[in-house]
């Protein structure tokens, strides 16, 4: 399927010379978002899988779902502020400027196996602060999965170690 055509290309958001892939099209359109959650749970469902992490906020859309797929717990990373029980955080940059997230201190056991989920793959800044929370917390990383990849902006090279996995690249 080519999901390319169910994705919005908005130019200069949310700042200057960033060009915006927006997914919220897809998700009108029920086939391409169930092609990318069935494809997503078969890349998966043969490994063990005990958690989804996703990013807010469109990785939770579909998080939750593939989570539910895999027969699996479903952990969101937030914001500062987000998360109402004590946190652990990660400073990290984007591609228009830095941020920072947060994870539920208790979210994750030691050796769990994790599987990350986001809809765009960028700078990769996100996703890398999210994989170091999870091994901060003791769990394992056994892929990055999403809708699309931006591979202009070399996000899978700050991801090395890690599978990478995405149905689309730009």
């Amino acid at each position: 399927m080519d999901l390319k055509k169910y994705i919005r290309d908005i130019p200069d958001f949310p700042e200057k010379g960033v060009m915006f892939r927006d997914v919220t099209t897809l998700l009108k359109e029920p086939e391409p978002m169930r092609y990318v959650i069935d494809t997503i749970v078969d890349k998966y469902k043969d490994q063990r899988v005990d958690k989804l992490v996703s990013v807010e906020a469109r990785g939770f859309i579909f998080g939750g779902v593939i989570a539910y797929r895999l027969n699996c717990g479903f952990i969101p990373v937030r914001k500062p502020g987000k998360l109402p029980a004590e946190t652990v955080s990660m400073d990290y940059t984007l591609e228009y400027g830095t941020n920072t997230i947060e994870i539920h201190k208790d979210a994750i056991a030691p050796g769990e196996r994790i599987l990350v989920f986001d809809d765009v793959l960028a700078t990769g800044g996100t996703v890398k602060a999210t994989c170091e929370l999870i091994e901060k917390l003791g769990g394992a990383v056994i892929g990055c999965a999403f809708i699309s990849d931006l591979t202009y902006l070399g996000g899978s090279t700050k991801l090395s170690g890690y599978e990478v996995f995405s149905l689309i690249q730009y």
